[in-house]
């Protein structure tokens, strides 16, 4: 009867030092992804923690660019409108000089050394 006890006690603190290496591993591996979980924290934090300062810039960037879009805009219209002026002039009023315009075109080259083909 000893021996059965005794038996049924190794075997009870066998199974419990089987449980207890079980937990052991497990308590391992939770601080294994403890740690990485911290670390990614902290990268997280890193790149995070300039993130207002990275979209104040790019908003600030982001709105001078737009001044200047505007700004070229209202160039490209100016352009616009006085090409569309040049060929409605063109058009109602056409060139009755052309051959004044030619001497005097001719006249300029020859002056600055460039001779017409």
């Amino acid at each position: 009867m000893v021996t059965l006890v005794v038996i049924i006690n190794t075997l009870i603190s066998l199974m419990l030092l089987f449980i207890a290496w079980q937990i052991w591993q497990i308590k391992q591996r939770i601080a294994l992804i403890t740690d990485r979980l911290n670390f990614y924290e902290q990268c997280s934090y890193a790149f995070l923690s300039q993130a207002p300062i990275n979209l104040e810039i790019s908003q600030r960037n982001i709105n001078n660019l737009r001044q200047g879009n505007q700004s070229l805009q209202l160039k490209i219209q100016q352009v616009q409108q006085i090409v569309s002026l040049l060929l409605l002039a063109n058009r109602y009023f056409p060139r009755r000089n052309s051959a004044f315009l030619r001497k005097t075109a001719t006249k300029a080259t020859k002056s600055s050394g460039n001779i017409p083909r």
